[in-house]
């Protein structure tokens, strides 16, 4: 019997004094030219710091370290439309993740990615440039999580139109970004199985 409450007296000791499990690293990357995109990703970082276990870092594409991508369990990725695609700071970062996973030897698998965007009008380039973020990611064998909109309909990510028709982003683009992320994390954590 001593022996017995000995044994679970060590065996409790070394739980407590075990690492903590490090938390799944979730990056918002973002390029924005006029604070509509930066906007976006903020409220998505928000929606994936909700998820306990899940640490959320949002950054402008320019000030991403190369550790910061090898160590993101899931990269998300925003950008304006320019001329009905990405931003050339947006494919500018896709290919630095590209060449960060190759020098290392490494590539997305067992990690997540996604893709959200703003843009002037309702039909100027959204899916587009969503599409071709997602191409790359997939490229790169990241798992593609999208969004899910008002109607529970499933998203390439979220998007706001922010053009003179309908400036600025609107409380529901923010409260869909905000539902994204916190899918994203969910989704993240889950598949990094924790």
């Amino acid at each position: 019997m001593q022996l017995m409450r000995s044994l679970i007296a060590i065996l409790a000791a070394l739980a407590w004094c075990a690492p903590a499990q490090q938390p799944v690293r979730v990056l918002v990357s973002y390029y924005s030219q006029t604070g509509n995109t930066e906007k976006l990703a903020g409220a998505i970082g928000k929606g994936a710091a909700q998820v306990k276990g899940v640490d959320a870092a949002v950054k402008k594409v320019a000030e991403v370290k190369d550790a910061e991508i090898l160590q993101a369990d899931g990269i998300l990725l925003g950008t304006p439309v320019q001329w009905s695609n990405m931003a050339a700071p947006a494919k500018h970062f896709l290919d630095r993740v590209g060449d960060v996973l190759w020098k290392a030897k490494a590539n997305g698998d067992g990690k997540t990615a996604g893709a959200f965007c703003t843009g002037g009008g309702a039909a100027m380039g959204k899916d587009v440039a969503r599409l071709s973020i997602i191409s790359a990611f997939l490229t790169m064998r990241f798992t593609i999580v999208g969004g899910v909109d008002d109607a529970g309909f499933g998203t390439m990510g979220t998007e706001a139109t922010t053009g003179p028709a309908d400036p600025g982003v609107s409380e529901k683009e923010l409260e869909e970004a905000r539902r994204f992320g916190q899918r994203f994390a969910e989704i993240t954590l889950k598949l990094r199985g924790r």
